[in-house]
């Protein structure tokens, strides 16, 4: 009994240094001058997509989908704030009122009360990626000096490298930008976050295109809602300078 006891105290000490040495590695890696060097290329690329976007309007199309059924689809103009966050303006014409009599009334309530499912979920997610995208330089730079970003190669794909931060908005949260080491611009993006309580998570893929003769952007993303089984489907074309 007691050398298995002692077996398993070994095995735990060696599981622990091993663990302890592994993060010394990635700790290291990180004050790595080259690793310090691929930071700082997210960084400038944040800051310059997020200027030069400000140059620019486009149109968003929004496709809101529950659990497996499309629900809407809708279109914005929108440009970036001075707060750097995007304002959008509704493309789409007012929906008509329903028809009088006690049949439309039924159906404008059975219509509303479907919406009411959705709808509020569905601006809470809104909401709460604005905050992600797009990405900022000082929240960025903030994660560095706290030792959340981890920098590492993308192994899918040669000549690109990911960065990984944690804790970027809300604690736990993790942020992912894969760049191209190249051209020094990015690739993808992906976000697992939640709403107000962690179980409620948020999850997003987004994929970068270049505008012509112009910066990358979002040219699509796909967000879910995971427990109420919501998707935003994302497509933003039609850039035009202002």
């Amino acid at each position: 009994m007691r050398n298995g006891s002692s077996k398993r105290i070994r095995l735990s000490l060696a599981f622990f240094w091993l663990s302890a040495s592994a993060a010394s590695v990635w700790l290291l890696s990180a004050q790595n001058p080259e690793m310090q060097q691929k930071i700082a290329e997210v960084k400038a690329a944040v800051a310059m997509n997020k200027q030069a976007l400000g140059q620019y309007t486009w149109v968003e199309q929004d496709t809101i989908i529950l659990k497996g059924e499309q629900k809407k689809q809708e279109q914005f103009q929108v440009r970036l704030g001075p707060d750097g966050k995007a304002q959008k303006t509704p493309l789409d014409p007012q929906a008509p009122e329903a028809s009088g009599g006690h049949e439309g009334r039924l159906k404008k309530h059975i219509v509303e009360k479907k919406k009411e499912e959705y709808k509020e979920y569905a601006d809470q997610i809104r909401e709460l990626i604005r905050q992600y995208l797009p990405p900022d330089k000082d929240a960025l730079e903030q994660a560095r000096q706290k030792g959340n970003i981890m920098v590492g190669a993308e192994p899918s794909s040669p000549g690109q490298y990911r960065a990984v931060i944690s804790n970027y908005i809300k604690q736990g949260d993790k942020m992912t930008l894969v760049m191209d080491g190249t051209q020094k611009n990015i690739v993808r993006l992906s976000i697992a976050t939640y709403l107000d309580d962690p179980k409620d998570a948020v999850n997003v893929d987004a994929v970068f295109s270049p505008i012509p003769d112009g910066p990358n952007h979002v040219s699509s993303a796909t967000i879910n809602g995971v427990s109420k089984q919501l998707t935003i489907s994302v497509q933003n074309s039609n850039y035009q300078k202002l």
